[in-house]
């Protein structure tokens, strides 16, 4: 049986949070144990230029989000590890379809009409103010991402699914100019999996910095939890788990036998408080071995350097012979062929 190929990228344009824990990484990294599977997972270096312009900041979370990686149990003997800018031919496989690319299909992308909307709203005379050719074409670096190693499964949340939906696009436009080179991508959009809410009570995210960081020390950890968003209801007041920011990450981080019993704790009527020190021991449990790792790992980038570099000779050992036909398929081939 062929075994499927599954391609997972993260931006690195900051310090990975709990819900990219439990949104993306844990699922990814108990993904990549699937005998029938080929795992590609890259840090998104490139994307992450599109905004944030502080190359300290680029630089540290290049190293933090690899150290998460790597402190969580990615085994990179069975998948393949690497940095986006380490694989050369991705860049130049990018232009080649940017020249096959629709311009009315960049215009639909939701990142670029969100922009031109705020700039509407704003009352801006130029709705394209701000706007960079990075924003407005990354659809494109990340169907290059895909393409370059023919995934057959894209795992992401809700918003990403027009990218899948514009790299196949893209990729039928290839194929029938030039030949089937591409597969046509699916994206795998997971109902189960958490989305976490942050301190504010909006969505736990780097943008609203209201976030919680993974490997933040025990006592930061704790501080945070207690700083979560709750209503204003009496200790002893029955509280409804549905719609709870507190009970959803919980359940993120617990046993079924637990969650049960904090289901029942919240029917009987417990305080808040309490509920905050169950939810930060069982967080803490989790990531106690993990977060000992990474503090190790931090110390060592040299280590992580190198299996960054092992993974990019891996993924390249592919992506250079099969650039090389997609140049000869368009005509950049020897003068003497």
């Amino acid at each position: 049986m062929k075994k499927l190929t599954v391609l997972t990228g993260i931006t690195t344009s900051g310090t990975p949070h709990l819900g990219n824990y439990v949104g993306a990484i844990r699922p990814a990294i108990e993904a990549s144990r699937d005998e029938n599977v080929n795992s590609y997972y890259f840090l998104a270096d490139f994307h992450s230029l599109i905004k944030c312009h502080d190359p300290a900041r680029i630089h540290q979370s290049r190293l933090e989000v690899a150290a998460t990686w790597l402190a969580l149990g990615l085994d990179t003997d069975k998948s393949t590890f690497y940095c986006q800018s380490d694989i050369t031919e991705i860049p130049e496989l990018t232009w080649i379809l940017t020249c096959m690319t629709a311009k009315g299909l960049m215009n639909r992308a939701h990142a670029y009409k969100a922009a031109v909307q705020d700039n509407e709203e704003g009352g801006s005379p130029d709705p394209d103010k701000g706007i960079t050719m990075g924003l407005y074409s990354y659809p494109i670096l990340m169907a290059a991402d895909i393409l370059m190693f023919n995934a057959n499964i894209v795992p992401v949340g809700k918003d990403q699914t027009q990218h899948l939906e514009m790299t196949r696009d893209i990729a039928q436009r290839f194929n029938h100019h030039f030949g089937e080179h591409f597969v046509l991508p699916e994206a795998r959009v997971d109902e189960s999996t958490a989305v976490l809410t942050g301190l504010d009570g909006r969505k736990m995210s780097k943008s609203y910095n209201n976030y919680i960081p993974l490997f933040a020390p025990e006592k930061d950890l704790r501080k945070l939890i207690m700083k979560i968003t709750t209503n204003s209801q009496a200790p002893e007041e029955p509280k409804e788990t549905e719609g709870c920011a507190l009970f959803e990450m919980f359940r993120a981080f617990a046993t079924k036998d637990q969650v049960a019993e904090m289901r029942a704790k919240f029917a009987a009527g417990i305080g808040w408080g309490y509920v905050k020190q169950d939810l930060f021991e069982v967080v803490n449990a989790q990531l106690a071995e993990p977060r000992e790792k990474y503090a190790e790992l931090m110390q060592n980038p040299a280590y992580i350097e190198k299996v960054l570099k092992e993974g990019a000779e891996k993924a390249r050992a592919y992506s250079r012979p099969f650039l090389n036909r997609i140049r000869e398929s368009v005509g950049i081939k020897t003068l003497t062929a």
